[in-house]
């Protein structure tokens, strides 16, 4: 039974205006935030390019959270819409993670489910409209994966097209010098990153707690490759010196990340010839004997 305050709070809120019940903005670019309406709206003013951030769960030295990966290239990616409006898709980390099995709070699914579980997504993107599905990709260990699964995407007709981003060139002017000579995982770079989008989350103060140095326990040419590589190289899961992260290289890096991500969105929406192409390929690869040769 009601209240007489309750049926008065009640009354209040029916005779607000509308725009106070339901505030109005800008469209968000997060998936999860928008509504039904909404979400037809930001794919129409996406132009169908939808944007999957691609990190993973695994340790980052003894001073990095464990979803670096993660909170990095998602901070980089909503930054990059800000500059080129696209809808991007929730948390996704999903990937290749097998080398760190022996760290806690690793997170390894099984290849058949990342491959599976990439190939369903994509498809529910694309079935809601996303027919330009860009997906960025924050960790190293997905490297071999994302291209694979996108040479994957010949194998059977579909109408839309799949784009990977590979992790950013930072070969680029103006790029603060690198203290460190190497860097490869929670070390210099990936402290600075974090710096800025996660500072809170960042333990300085851990970073020389464990060593990051190369144990070469290794002996082969560089030509010859093994699964076992990275921890005969670095088996605390630590390449670098994280300690040497500073907040000028993680600003320089982090714009420099997003500017990228945003020329490629833009670029992306721009392309008209990747779908044509790739249904020609469909219709032609149905007929080989008759591919002119």
């Amino acid at each position: 039974m009601k209240t007489k305050s309750s049926m008065i709070l009640s009354l209040f809120f029916l005779l607000l205006p509308a725009q106070v019940c339901l505030p109005q903005g800008s469209l968000s670019a997060k998936w999860e935030e928008l509504t039904g309406p909404d979400f037809i709206e930001a794919v129409h003013q996406s132009q169908g390019v939808c944007v999957l951030p691609f990190g993973i769960i695994e340790k980052h030295g003894p001073h990095l959270p464990l979803g670096t990966d993660l909170l990095d290239v998602r901070f980089a990616v909503m930054n990059a819409v800000k500059q080129e409006y696209a809808v991007v898709f929730p948390e996704y980390y999903f990937g290749q993670i097998f080398e760190a099995q022996q760290q806690p709070g690793t997170v390894a699914y099984s290849l058949t489910t990342q491959l599976t579980l990439l190939e369903e997504t994509v498809k529910e993107m694309a079935r809601n409209g996303c027919k330009k599905v860009v997906i960025v990709n924050g960790h190293g260990g997905n490297n071999s994966l994302l291209p694979l699964f996108a040479q994957a995407q010949l194998a059977s007709p579909r109408d839309y097209v799949v784009y990977v981003f590979g992790l950013p060139n930072t070969d680029v002017p103006g790029r603060p010098a690198m203290k460190t000579q190497t860097d490869m995982h929670a070390g210099e770079t990936e402290t600075s990153l974090m710096l800025i989008a996660r500072p809170d989350l960042v333990h300085m103060d851990r970073a020389t707690q464990e060593s990051g140095a190369d144990q070469k326990r290794q002996s082969l040419p560089g030509s010859v490759y093994t699964g076992i590589w990275w921890y005969a190289r670095f088996p605390n899961h630590y390449s670098g010196e994280g300690a040497a992260g500073n907040k000028e290289l993680g600003e320089f890096e982090q714009k420099e990340w997003s500017r990228q991500i945003a020329e490629a969105i833009k670029a992306i929406k721009a392309d008209r010839v990747s779908l044509k192409l790739q249904n020609q390929f469909f219709e032609d690869s149905q007929h080989p004997l008759e591919t002119k040769q």
